[in-house]
């Protein structure tokens, strides 16, 4: 229908609590897709290099502005899918998004991947290598400290006794070798940045930027790595750490959903000054996974007023589907924006609202993310939906000889609300999450798997030592 007064004047919108906050220049933030890198470390979760070719093809459409391939030192599949995603760019089929790659601060994995993209006769220059550290205390003495001190040239029996200054300090001249090796081999582009920084300190972060900076590096990048950071942390440490560095700078804040404070961090970060945004498709990741892509870009257009230029806001829901039939796990139904049933409406007192104009309770544009509002029947229907459906499908009841009438309607609204709760008496919900249980079993191997394919290769290796030598 049509309101009699403007909907501004019918309802607060959003954006008027939030238009003072500021952002940088929406043609600036890029969107930062981690899918094929966190999202398949998401346990249980694996593609093949033709499937992340897919997925890569699916996310450049969409509009994400970077696209992390993976980390090729570590398995010949992420190698391959570097590989198939450059030559696919060659072609033109993937456009002018930005191609990232991960190499932990040494030189080997820096070789491995330059020797992979010349293998094809790519310039090192046209991919950005993220070359990472460790930031935090507690990730410098305690996970890294031994290869610390090997590249500082001191005894590994020093390991518990040096202060934490020397781990911090070497940390640096590891990762400024790191980057200055890489640039000897042309790479030109350069994001670097140290696990766990939220909870490092501060300033040690701003020195560290400062010096990769200088020394080649040219995109820091700043990890919320277990997801522990509240809203005020962000704004607190984004601030100061923005305000560190030279003006311009790009800083990408890569934030993980521990505690569901992805998107809110995300958002804040931007706010303070961020530019780069890590998320994935659907927040697959690790532990809670990631910011979520569709959270993020929509929150961001329909509360703050910011619009991705180019971003295709109608795929978000296409590309959910996509993802789950990729990675074999399902978005819960009532998943914002892009859950199966978001937009879904079964309760009589909703569907009347929705019947009259579906901004009564729906918030966010069912079209803007390629969705339509739909209705389901069951418990909590209402008569008026039950009888509104009867007669859109008058002409065909009429074939049968059935009339529509308001005793009808009452009749089959009952009907349905013991169908529904005869269904629920069933088992048949139970069967569905057991079968999908067993099923994503099967695809991830457990520690029991592990024994076995031991103790196969070793029978193999028992047998082969039996057999007789050739000419005995």
């Amino acid at each position: 229908m049509k309101f009699e007064e403007p909907i501004e004047q019918l309802i607060a919108e959003p954006t008027r609590f939030t238009r003072d906050v500021h952002f940088p220049d929406p043609a600036e933030i890029r969107l930062y897709d981690e899918t094929l890198r966190d999202g398949e470390q998401m346990p249980g979760v694996c593609y093949t290099p033709q499937q992340k070719l897919e997925i890569a093809t699916a996310l450049a459409d969409i509009g994400v502005h970077i696209i992390s391939v993976g980390f090729p030192a570590a398995s010949s599949g992420d190698r391959r899918t570097l590989q198939l995603v450059m030559e696919a760019k060659r072609r033109g089929e993937i456009g002018d998004v930005e191609i990232l790659v991960m190499c932990r601060s040494n030189r080997n994995d820096i070789d491995v991947t330059v020797a992979a993209l010349r293998e094809i006769g790519v310039d090192p220059r046209d991919v950005t290598f993220f070359i990472f550290s460790s930031g935090s205390d507690l990730h410098l003495k305690y996970k890294v400290g031994k290869v610390l001190l090997r590249f500082a040239g001191r005894d590994e029996s020093e390991w518990l006794t040096l202060p934490l200054s020397f781990y911090r300090e070497a940390n640096i001249e590891l990762q400024c070798d790191a980057v200055g090796y890489a640039r000897s081999l042309g790479v030109e582009r350069i994001e670097f940045g140290g696990e766990d920084g939220s909870r490092g300190d501060v300033e040690y972060f701003i020195e560290y930027y400062n010096r990769v900076l200088a020394a080649g590096g040219t995109r820091p990048a700043w990890p919320d790595t277990v997801g522990c950071l509240t809203p005020e942390a962000m704004r607190a440490h984004g601030t100061r750490l923005i305000g560190g560095l030279p003006a311009g700078i790009p800083v990408v804040a890569h934030l993980h959903n521990d505690y569901g404070l992805g998107t809110i961090n995300a958002i804040t970060a931007t706010s303070c000054g961020f530019k780069v945004i890590s998320l994935t498709a659907n927040g697959y990741g690790e532990r809670a996974g990631n910011v979520k892509l569709h959270e993020y870009v929509v929150a961001m257009r329909q509360l703050y007023g910011i619009e991705i230029p180019g971003f295709k806001y109608n795929k978000l829901r296409e590309l959910a589907r996509f993802m789950e039939r990729m990675s074999g796990v399902p978005m819960q139904q009532h998943e914002p924006i892009v859950g199966s049933r978001v937009f879904a409406h079964e309760s009589g007192i909703h569907t009347h609202g929705i019947m009259i104009d579906r901004r009564i309770y729906e918030a966010v544009p069912s079209e803007l993310v390629g969705a339509h509002t739909e209705f389901l029947f069951g418990k909590h229907s209402g008569v008026g939906l039950v009888e509104q459906t009867l007669r859109e499908n008058e002409d065909r009841l009429a074939a049968s000889g059935v009339e529509v009438t308001s005793s009808l309607a009452h009749a089959v609204t009952e009907q349905v609300k013991r169908i529904r709760e005869e269904r629920a008496a069933g088992s048949a919900a139970r069967q569905a999450i057991e079968r999908y249980e067993e099923i994503a079993s099967g695809l991830a191997l457990d520690a029991e798997d592990v024994v076995e394919i031991a103790r196969a290769i070793g029978a193999r290796g028992v047998a082969a030592s039996a057999a007789p030598s050739p000419g005995n």
